[in-house]
């Protein structure tokens, strides 16, 4: 999955933190949301019903959210990333099979 992300964030377009993740909900853009095991759970239960609205999927991420921030290249942490291209990966129609 790490690899996957790594080619989103270098060959796509992706988006990390909350708010930003809401605002591409809301206008429909995400195709993919990541979230990572540590999230509040409130903020966990608001994004799923966001993307339940949107259509869109929603992957639990293993790792907490200094990992997630570190998969994607950054030296913060993430607690949610949204998927707006996936670029070359096939990270949208690989991990609905697995």
């Amino acid at each position: 999955m790490n690899s996957r992300i790594k080619l989103v964030m270098k060959s796509g377009k992706a988006i990390l933190g909350y708010k930003a993740t809401l605002k591409s909900l809301r206008t429909s853009k995400s195709k993919m949301i990541l979230i990572a095991s540590n999230c509040p759970p409130l903020r966990k239960s608001e994004i799923e019903y966001l993307a339940m609205l949107s259509k869109t999927q929603v992957h639990h991420y293993t790792g907490d959210n200094s990992e997630l921030g570190t998969a994607c290249g950054k030296f913060f942490n993430a607690s949610v990333m949204s998927i707006i291209d996936a670029g070359d990966s096939d990270i949208l129609t690989r991990n609905s099979k697995e």
